[in-house]
């Protein structure tokens, strides 16, 4: 196998423009110096050759520039804000990647013991089972050129929010509270959108698509999403009317709701009932290098059924409107060869959408999937 050689003075410039690159995103959360050369620090031992990142064997490898009692002092108790430091690299890096999605997921970090914050025998993705782990949300720019962080969040769990001894031996703030995946999620996408960087439609799996508080926090917020949803998720079919019935008698107050004039029904057996002869072919590009991809989707405007009534009532209706639940994108991927689709999307894309957008949106989740492998394994 050929061993290239390294250019020093290559060397040289990466380390000159990474020691500059942390100096500007560490300054916007770090106001003391020595926080800023530790954190400078840190990055560069987490960047380097090592198989090991725990804070020795990085300080070993990063010689005399690094002492060890100082390291230790900004890794356990320095009080910094993460948040900052990701929205500077955020705003840094989301301009050049293109961003096409912001991506909603979470991910499971296997531990051993019990004191890591958030730690426990719960289910992981990334185990593929139930395991010892915590457990991280999070929210990824994606774009044509690359992906980036915009947001974590540790999620703890009910029973250890309400351990008063762990929280205080893991120094878990005061402040922080039990929340739910979906809701620590939420918050992590409306923190990201007022900053500057570019805006994109939100893409979750099922624990998020089917959270219908999410889809409807999400929509009141402007925000633009294609989630991935199961076949017994309920919605109204285009067509349905929705209309306040006429009032039975003299007695009594008069009807305000609107009322649909059918029921609700389960997507898969809309889209079944639809049928293969309704898809559409559809290229687009995907896969780890832009390749084109073919397949065949159906694409539904439909209402959404969940709590259309609750609906009513936080949006301010009153007696006489006839505002029907919101009208939504629904999507089905059912490709040659099978009998039944295999996935299915809802999105609030605007009606105009083209096939090819809806198609690329809903299969783009998978990016996520390397920054997961990078940052848990390089880095």
């Amino acid at each position: 196998m050929a061993v290239m050689a390294v250019d020093a003075d290559a060397v040289v410039v990466v380390k000159e423009r990474l020691e500059a690159f942390a100096g500007e995103v560490l300054s916007a959360a770090m106001n003391r110096p020595v926080q800023r050369g530790n954190g400078g620090l840190y990055l560069r031992g987490l960047l380097e050759q090592g198989a090991r990142k725990s804070l020795e064997p990085m300080v070993s490898r990063l010689g005399g520039e690094a002492d060890y009692q100082s390291m230790q002092q900004f890794v356990a108790d320095s009080s910094w804000d993460p948040a900052l430091v990701v929205k500077a690299v955020a705003e840094r890096v989301a301009p050049e990647i293109d961003v096409e999605a912001w991506v909603l997921d979470d991910t499971g970090f296997p531990k051993d013991g019990k004191d890591s914050p958030g730690v426990k025998r719960q289910y992981s993705g990334t185990l593929g089972k139930t395991g010892n782990c915590q457990i991280g949300v999070s929210v990824h720019a994606v774009g044509a050129r690359g992906t980036v962080p915009l947001g974590w969040a540790l999620y703890l769990p009910e029973d250890w929010c309400a351990d008063q001894q762990r929280r205080r031996k893991a120094k878990v703030p005061a402040e922080v509270g039990f929340r739910t995946k979906p809701e620590l999620g939420v918050d992590l996408v409306e923190r990201a959108a007022g900053w500057d960087v570019p805006k994109a439609p939100v893409l979750g799996d099922h624990a998020y698509g089917e959270n219908t508080w999410l889809r409807d926090r999400l929509d009141r917020a402007g925000c633009e999403y294609v989630l991935s949803v199961g076949p017994t998720t309920k919605v109204f079919e285009q067509g349905t009317a929705f209309a306040v019935p006429p009032r039975k008698g003299k007695d009594g107050r008069a009807p305000w709701r609107p009322q649909p004039d059918r029921t609700p029904e389960p997507i898969g057996e809309l889209v079944s009932r639809l049928g293969a002869d309704t898809t559409q072919t559809v290229s687009f590009r995907d896969g780890p290098d832009g390749e084109p991809v073919t397949s065949r989707f159906i694409f539904a405007r439909v209402h959404a059924a969940h709590g259309w009534r609750d609906d009513q009532r936080r949006s301010g209706w009153r007696e006489g409107a006839e505002v029907p639940p919101r009208e939504e994108w629904l999507i089905a991927e059912w490709p040659d060869g099978h009998d039944q689709p295999t996935d299915y999307w809802i999105s609030n894309l605007p009606a105009d959408t083209m096939p090819d957008r809806l198609a690329r949106l809903a299969r783009m989740r998978w990016k996520m999937e390397l920054d997961y492998k990078q940052l848990k394994g390089e880095l």
